[in-house]
């Protein structure tokens, strides 16, 4: 099974991504939120995916996801009755996480119902199968860290900053400019931290 690819970005269009790894070129479907990010890429970037391996008897296929919470969350969307990878992708790419989790955990199947593809019985089902586990799941994502979040901590800490201070002062700076590269993440904690 492949769960994670690395390597140059040969095409991209919404849907899918061609990966060139070690001169094999893997072909990942991809939900819009993902399709957004590698667009910020400059042609022929290197590129890192975190992947569910679909398996069916006549296919092989990959989704390719910017984040572990998204395919974390693509994977418990296609454990529903009705729901397969291809309408599991279009549900990520109606909704953002957050917003997704937020309406299954509240049963808003009006707003599931929104997302081209979703009927009200697949948004009812949605709803009556995650409810539980989309409540947990958006209060794990309010608390994780983002990838990379522990060095920056560490590296703050290392420069003298308390790390209950540097954590806040993280949180803030994600919060204030979502997107933000590690680079400008610790700038700006930098600055937040200086004022106090």
């Amino acid at each position: 099974m492949i769960s994670h690819l690395r390597g140059r970005l040969l095409s991209l269009t919404p849907e899918l991504a061609v990966v060139d790894v070690h001169g094999v070129g893997y072909a990942v479907s991809l939900p819009l939120p993902t399709y957004y990010e590698l667009q910020k890429l400059p042609a022929g970037a290197e590129v890192s995916l975190f992947v569910h391996t679909h398996v069916r008897e006549d296919a092989l296929a990959l989704y390719g996801f910017w984040t572990e919470r998204e395919r974390a969350l693509f994977e418990r969307l296609i454990t529903v009755s009705g729901v397969g990878p291809r309408l599991a992708r279009v549900i990520l790419s109606g909704l953002p996480p957050e917003v997704l989790l937020a309406a299954l955990a509240a049963g808003d199947v009006a707003r599931l119902t929104r997302i081209p593809g979703v009927g009200r019985k697949t948004a009812e089902r949605l709803v009556l199968e995650l409810r539980e586990k989309a409540t947990e799941l958006a209060a794990a994502s309010a608390t994780a860290p983002e990838p990379g979040d522990e060095d920056l901590l560490v590296a703050l800490v290392n420069l003298g900053y308390r790390r209950a201070d540097a954590e806040k002062a993280l949180a803030d700076v994600r919060h204030e400019k979502a997107g933000a590269t590690v680079p400008e993440l610790l700038r700006m904690s930098l600055k937040r931290l200086a004022r106090l």
